[in-house]
């Protein structure tokens, strides 16, 4: 049998079928409809409304369902095309668009999300609307399957991926921004984006602050940050990039680089709508010659505060808002009269740790307790602000027996759960025994102890066993004055000495140093104009980069001579302060402003032009000429 085609020819034929593709078909083949990942759902969980499309054309018009009953807290697009091929037919080409909306229902009751419409060539068509049974509170549980109408679909090519983002934002959901970035209409390669994880909250509760770079140009630098003003809130720096490093994003449609400038924890102080003004940023694009600098300013923010409900305690400080821990831990509970017994008192959880206080710890008379050293440990899990606050206390036993410090308890309000909860710790006994000396009772200065340890105390304990507490006094007569012996006045004279003497020695070694650096300028300086001939051997010789880059660290070496600190580096408007503040007049600035971009040009863009060259050297020459 003769052979008529190969592999080869097929995947040509593919290739121009796609090409060739007309960008609309009949209107009678257009499918279109959407569905939802679930019927029953609450109003505080979120569902998934998917809007597809098949073959539509490049200018069809797509309206998303908008009701009251629902808010759209995110939305995505994706678009795939499907090639089939069956034996001896024509390939099959579908182009298939998906409107994915992450929504929350608004209220509870049978709601109806509003059908999609597509306006194709002035007429429009519409989805059948998709009919949910919305629960006060949560549901939960996984999506029982799809809602909505319309006949059986092929199995969904896009399941897998969304299926992983579903579960990536279950995960993060603490993290999920309650507004999507926006694309500024003047702005749109570069701008600046602010965004909260939550707007909602209660007074104390954490909320997480993001600043990113949105960026479809390369970046080469941010050069200062300046961070929105907090006021009426607390806050803690969970995360500062010192590098640029970009992640990809799709705003719109549109692939950006997004580059996370600073994530703060903040916390709120008091009720109401707290606003959060807009962040700025200088960011330089770009690189070497091709580079500039602009300045950006984000959105602005405001964040709805709730006071905390009644029911708690009084006066309860708004740190005191999480999940909260509380412990005592006791070093020992048996000790001997004279040991000391370390307790710590800890709170772990989430929240404002380093503004949380844990229950002072009480004891009866019998235990000294100390005032305590407060600890902190906070280690952020998720950009959620966790950690622990130590509160360690020193007691000390003052008679032997067996002694109970109280059980301890924290009252904190549970944003999550909506409601007061109370951590507590069990009683702890402690049990003192006599110690080496046979003594049941340390003496106590405290005008507080009690009668009966003032009868016990009749005795002291030391280190060399008992003694009375009463003390036989010895008298003797007075001595002669301080001020008629005769070391009196050398050693009142001695220290006024010894401040002269530090002061002179401090006077002669600035001299010499001040001596030492001006000499040390003079020799840079005689360095760099020795440099600035040797560059004029250069001048005519083939290697032209050579030539600048010598000229360059002659003025370089000059300029640290004369500036007394190092130049390179330094960017032109800040180099051309330095100049300014050091007294060089507008003529030498501009000089030496132009061999640097010479300098620059010459050995990466050329420069071979003797004239040019001579030009350089001349105005280096005298930018360092005259200059004391």
């Amino acid at each position: 049998m003769r052979r008529t085609g190969s592999a080869l020819g097929v995947v040509f034929a593919v290739f121009a079928l796609l090409a060739t593709a007309p960008a609309w078909a009949a209107s009678d083949d257009l499918d279109f409809y959407q569905t939802a990942d679930r019927t029953e759902v609450g109003t505080e969980d979120t569902f998934r409304l998917t809007v597809v499309v098949v073959d539509a054309p490049a200018n069809a018009q797509v309206k998303l369902p908008e009701s009251e009953d629902f808010s759209i807290l995110s939305s995505s697009r994706s678009s795939q095309r499907s090639i089939s091929l069956s034996g001896g037919g024509p390939a099959v080409i579908q182009d298939v668009t998906r409107h994915v909306l992450v929504m929350r229902a608004n209220r509870a009751g049978r709601l109806k999300v509003p059908p999609s419409q597509i306006t194709v060539r002035g007429k429009t068509y519409r989805t059948q609307p998709v009919e949910l049974t919305v629960k006060a509170g949560r549901v939960g549980g996984a999506p029982p399957g799809q809602a909505g109408r319309g006949r059986d679909r092929q199995p969904d090519p896009f399941s897998s991926i969304q299926s992983q983002m579903q579960q990536m934002e279950e995960a993060f959901g603490d993290m999920a921004e309650v507004d999507r970035p926006t694309i500024p209409r003047g702005d749109s390669d570069l701008f600046l984006r602010a965004s909260l994880d939550r707007d909602t909250v209660y007074v104390g509760e954490q909320v997480t602050l993001s600043l990113y770079i949105y960026s479809r140009v390369d970046l080469s630098s941010v050069d200062a940050v300046t961070m929105p003003k907090l006021e009426g809130f607390w806050t803690e720096e969970v995360e500062s990039p010192t590098q640029l490093s970009g992640e990809q994003r799709v705003v719109d449609g549109i692939p950006y680089r997004a580059y996370l400038l600073r994530r703060r924890a903040i916390f709120p102080v008091k009720s109401g709508t707290l606003p959060i003004t807009a962040a700025e940023a200088d960011i330089t694009t770009g690189f070497l010659f091709a580079g500039h600098r602009v300045h950006r300013v984000s959105n602005a923010l405001k964040v709805k505060v709730k006071p905390l409900p009644p029911g708690g305690p009084q006066d309860m400080p708004n740190a005191h808002v999480g999940n909260w821990r509380l412990s005592m831990d006791v070093s020992q509970t048996r000790v001997e009269l004279g040991q000391p017994v370390t307790v710590k008192v800890s709170l772990e959880g989430v929240g404002n740790v380093k503004n949380v206080t844990p229950p002072a710890l009480k004891g009866p008379a019998a235990l000294k307790i100390y005032d305590p050293t407060t600890t902190d440990k906070v280690s952020p899990q998720r950009h959620r602000v966790q950690g622990r606050r130590v509160m360690e206390y020193l007691v000390m036993p003052q008679r032997t027996g067996s002694f109970t410090l109280p059980a301890l308890e924290f009252t904190y309000f549970d944003p999550r759960a909506r409601k007061y909860e109370v951590a507590r710790t069990d009683p702890v006994t402690i049990t003192v025994e006599a110690g080496a000396g046979g003594a049941s009772s340390i003496a106590s200065a405290s005008p507080q102890a009690s009668s009966d340890q003032a009868n016990e105390q009749k005795n002291v304990l030391t280190a060399g066993g008992l003694r009375p507490v009463r003390y036989q006094a010895r008298f003797e007569s007075p001595g002669v004055p301080v001020w008629k012996r005769g070391f009196f006045v050398p050693a009142v004279l001695a220290p006024l000495g010894l401040l002269l003497g530090v002061a002179l020695i401090g006077g002669v070694r600035g001299r010499l140093a001040l001596r030492t650096e001006a000499g040390r300028g003079r020799q840079q300086a005689k360095a760099a104009r020795k440099r600035l001939a040797d560059a004029e051997k250069l001048q005519s010789s083939a290697d032209v980069g050579a030539f600048y880059g010598e000229v360059e660290k002659a003025l370089h070496g000059f300029l640290e001579a004369r500036l007394g600190m190092p130049v390179v580096g330094l960017t032109r408007e800040v180099l051309a302060e330095k100049l300014t503040a050091a007294g060089a007049d507008t003529e030498r600035r501009a000089k030496v402003l132009f061999v640097l971009e010479a300098c620059d040009f010459g050995r990466y863009g050329g420069g071979g032009n003797p004239a040019e060259r001579q030009k350089v050297m001349d105005a280096a020459a005298a930018a360092m000429e005259g200059w004391a």
